[in-house]
């Protein structure tokens, strides 16, 4: 295992190394969407965040296939919830929409996005209505933006229809038009030049139920995952640990999302044992010099760090785990 993780380092070394042999052009960047890397006919519009459940209720989700980038991360009782942010295309609808965490919130503005949930902590509540943040809830617009399934069951029937979000935000006087901070990406030929350990197929599970546990597979071109019969893509699948603490009677968590860790980085069919660390408060490689992340959607899983990386995670090789 000493070895394996040696391997590992000096891999991760190699793609903190790469950096682009001439920079883009000015023009050439304003052409790449700025949370994706690829070309995009209009990217001077604002990034949207969203609360969507993963409870099993909630499943198959509405448009989280269609987000750029989204955050995996625990809330009580061992459940996953996602923060979907969408910038290059806007779904006409997203959700099951759910309750908003603090931390959902900080990672929202680190995109500079408008936020979007129905409900919310105490602790996100404090933030949601001080006016720090450009946001819309389902607690306050629950029949106009937000939409009840009627074939559902609350809370798991509450879908934000964007349009309405858009009217709202306007009302309340939010820009729209500004694009968030432009992530970094390898070129296509820093891509091609990756290495690392294997990993075609792995699983990754935060916590001890099963029913939350996500399993991806490599095709040669982009990573998939389902979810029911939904099909998700990800050229990059990042899976951070960071320490959780349960902060009160009900559950809920304070996760450090901002002292930085370990990180498994899957791409291109291989495994790097990184660091991360908060970029103004979006979660990125830690890497010496130039970017990490290869162009296409990202997803980014959180898990405890009294958990750990290794139990967590699970590659299997020809057939078997565990590979990390």
């Amino acid at each position: 295992m000493k070895k394996k993780w040696m391997a590992m380092a000096a891999a991760a070394v190699l793609i903190s190394g790469c950096s682009s042999a001439e920079p883009a052009s000015t023009n050439e960047q304003r052409k790449l969407n700025p949370l994706t890397g690829i070309q995009s006919p209009n990217n001077a519009h604002r990034a949207v965040a969203v609360v969507i459940s993963n409870h099993p209720s909630a499943r198959p989700q509405t448009a989280l296939e269609k987000a750029d980038i989204v955050y995996e991360i625990l809330t009580e009782g061992g459940i996953t919830r996602f923060l979907a942010i969408y910038q290059s295309e806007y779904p006409d609808k997203a959700g099951p929409v759910r309750s908003a965490r603090d931390y959902f919130v900080e990672l929202s503005q680190g995109y500079d996005a408008l936020f979007l949930a129905h409900g919310y902590s105490p602790e996100a509540q404090d933030m949601l209505l001080s006016g720090e943040v450009d946001q819309i809830n389902g607690i306050q617009h629950d029949g106009d933006v937000f939409k009840r399934d009627a074939s559902r069951k609350s809370p798991h029937n509450s879908y934000v229809d964007m349009k309405e979000a858009f009217h709202a935000a306007e009302e309340k006087g939010y820009s729209l038009d500004d694009a968030p901070p432009r992530l970094s990406f390898l070129s296509d030929g820093e891509a091609e030049k990756l290495t690392g350990d294997s990993a075609a197929v792995f699983s990754i599970r935060p916590s001890a139920n099963d029913l939350f546990q996500s399993r991806y597979e490599y095709d040669g071109h982009t990573y998939h995952r389902k979810i029911d019969q939904i099909d998700i893509e990800a050229e990059n699948v990042f899976v951070i640990e960071a320490d959780h603490r349960v902060v009160d009677a009900k559950g809920r968590l304070d996760i450090d999302l901002a002292s930085g860790g370990d990180a498994f980085l899957f791409q291109e069919g291989v495994m790097n044992l990184v660091k991360w660390r908060s970029q103004n408060g979006r979660i990125v490689p830690n890497t010496e010099s130039g970017p990490a992340f290869v162009p296409g959607k990202t997803w980014i899983h959180v898990v405890p760090a009294s958990t750990g990386l290794n139990k967590a995670v699970n590659v299997e090789i020809d057939g078997e785990g565990n590979g990390s």
